[in-house]
């Protein structure tokens, strides 16, 4: 989800106006995905790259993660949504690491009445995620190491890898986000920032994915 500064910028606004309504755009992704049967939705919250940015916004940052928490969990339960986060949490203070606890536990769905998965990736980063398993597998003592340990071992062990992966904000890369997870999505870029990425936007990229061969190298 970027563009957020950029968009407040070419608007003459402050930053957390753009991030401000960029929460918004995460919320309508959220009701576009319930909508149309989607069942897992990863969004890109917080880098961990971008611990360096300026303490004023990375501090913004945090709070605005609090509130929106505070303010869209109810939404979540109502349609039955399951929040998930993944990352090195470690990171964060004690008061805001409670509130994602407890999101975490206020939505938990069983599985037949869940709707969406929503994984919020915070403090996250691909190598990061990578590097951690394999710590992990360096306990294990096996003599030869599949796919399948490294995988059972990464922090999204429990969801299907992504089919889609979606960036906006005029640049084309993947900037660290689910590296090993996304060998074979399918990606989609736009120039559009994210707070001004609306439902049409969402409905577009789906779309596009959808006229979209998949041969996994075949």
């Amino acid at each position: 989800m970027d563009g957020n500064n950029r968009w407040a910028s070419e608007r003459n606004l402050p930053g957390v106006a753009g991030h401000q309504k960029g929460v918004e755009r995460a919320r309508e992704a959220v009701e576009f995905s319930v909508k149309k049967g989607i069942s897992i939705l990863t969004i890109f919250a917080f880098s961990s790259e971008n611990w360096g940015r300026s303490n004023e916004e990375v501090n913004l940052l945090m709070k605005l993660l609090n509130t929106a928490l505070k303010e869209q969990v109810p939404n979540l339960i109502e349609n039955s949504v399951q929040l998930s986060f993944i990352g090195d949490l470690s990171q964060f203070d004690a008061d805001l690491l409670s509130q994602m606890k407890k999101s975490e536990d206020l939505t938990a769905c069983n599985e037949k009445e869940k709707k969406l998965d929503l994984v919020v990736a915070a403090s996250y980063g691909g190598r990061w995620d990578i590097v951690n398993a394999v710590n992990s597998l360096k306990e294990s003592n096996k003599d030869k190491i599949s796919e399948e340990d490294l995988t059972s071992l990464l922090s999204t062990s429990k969801f299907r890898d992504p089919d889609l992966c979606i960036r906006t904000g005029k640049e084309k890369r993947i900037s660290n986000f689910l590296l090993w997870q996304s060998a074979y999505a399918e990606y989609y870029f736009t120039d559009v920032y994210w707070p001004s990425f609306s439902r049409v936007d969402l409905l577009e990229a789906v779309e596009a994915y959808q006229q979209r061969k998949r041969r996994y190298g075949e």
